[in-house]
């Protein structure tokens, strides 16, 4: 065997120091690694409700498709369907039985998935495409809310071709999220909007971005009485901004925090500041997980105000991350988000959605 060969340390399958067992950058983690993921960037994750046995995994990409794997107890996943938009699919959600799955395109449309026949049909039609969409679960009624670049919030039965409802937003929508009876959305020109659902969802608020920069990113937190009474809100420069509906002390309970920097301090060295793409809350703990431009996850404990963990470093952005009902899975998805624009993307390169044990990570540092 030549000094080149495959046995030294500088071989393909080598063990030495420069050999294969050296970190792998597209799962530094060593996460489970999801079969099948699609053909392009992966705009959103979402698991399934409490409701259903099992964990099954909802993924949708801009390659137009959206899927469904179940994942195994021993982690395995399994691709069991999968259903096309014809562009983009931006965002997905559950029926809170499980049965439905709904998805959001840029084809203008949003769509109802019967995961039992495989079916899927139009449900909802903007004049945008549809960038966010979630699933209503009121006393007296449930319906989908689905918010656009056409400048609306739309509320359907899914057995009518017309909205129930729509309310006007001064501008596009770019994120938006839904735990009853609240409703929050995130608009172009950084407009931030409040909706109660109760009978009929109405405006309930207006509110002055806590952020300076263009939102990415919001989700809804709940009290110690499983109530909604704020919202997390992630902007494209690398900051979160945690913020109460109607807090005893605004000017303190009210903050923000950077992430997703690398680098230089603000100070000395210029910082590399990336975006905050997707944001969720541990459905049990209460503790919250960002992912960004930067290739990282990291874990937070708002009441505590502290970092939990942070991932290292993969070798693409983060784009979409969920935690299954239980809060035992973190799902989330690598793959190019365009923030560097069209000269960094590259075809060539595989996306990936991992799967990573939760259950101890996102413990608050107070409950041991």
């Amino acid at each position: 065997m030549s000094l080149f060969g495959t046995t030294t340390g500088f071989g393909a399958g080598g063990t030495g120091v420069f050999g294969a067992t050296t970190t792998d950058s597209h799962n530094p983690m060593k996460d489970v690694e999801v079969t099948s993921p699609p053909d392009d960037s992966i705009s959103c994750l979402a698991f399934s409700p409490p409701t259903m046995p099992g964990n099954f995994l909802i993924g949708g990409s801009w390659a137009n498709d959206v899927r469904c794997w179940e994942v195994q107890d021993n982690g395995q996943t399994v691709p069991k369907a999968q259903q096309m938009h014809t562009g983009p699919v931006l965002d997905v959600c559950w029926s809170d039985d499980g049965s439905k799955v709904f998805t959001a395109s840029c084809d203008k449309t949003a769509k109802m998935w019967d995961l039992n026949s495989n079916q899927a049909m139009q449900i909802a039609q903007h004049d945008g495409p549809i960038k966010s969409i979630h699933w209503v679960k009121a006393p007296n009624y449930s319906c989908i809310m689905t918010g656009s670049w056409d400048k609306t919030l739309k509320f359907w039965d899914t057995r009518s071709p017309n909205p129930m409802l729509s309310l006007p937003m001064t501008e596009r929508c770019y994120c938006a999220d839904v735990v009853y009876p609240m409703a929050v959305l995130a608009t172009a020109d950084r407009g931030l909007i409040v909706y109660q659902l109760e009978n009929q969802p109405s405006e309930f608020r207006r509110i002055d971005s806590p952020l300076k920069h263009q939102h990415r990113c919001v989700a809804i937190f709940k009290d110690k009485q499983n109530k909604p009474t704020g919202f997390a809100l992630g902007s494209i420069e690398g900051r979160v901004a945690i913020h109460y509906i109607n807090p005893p002390n605004p000017a303190k309970d009210n903050f923000t925090f950077k992430c997703h920097r690398s680098n230089g301090t603000n100070t000395a060295t210029p910082q590399d500041i990336y975006a905050v793409n997707a944001i969720s809350f541990h459905p049990v703990h209460g503790t919250l997980s960002t992912v960004g431009s930067d290739g990282r996850f990291s874990f937070w404990d708002k009441d505590a105000r502290t970092k939990l963990k942070t991932s290292e470093q993969l070798d693409q952005p983060i784009t979409a991350c969920a935690f299954n009902s239980n809060g035992n899975i973190f799902a989330y998805a690598s793959s190019y988000d365009w923030s560097k624009g069209h000269e960094y993307y590259n075809p060539q390169k595989k996306n990936y959605i991992f799967l990573r044990n939760a259950a101890e990570e996102l413990k608050p540092r107070n409950k041991k």
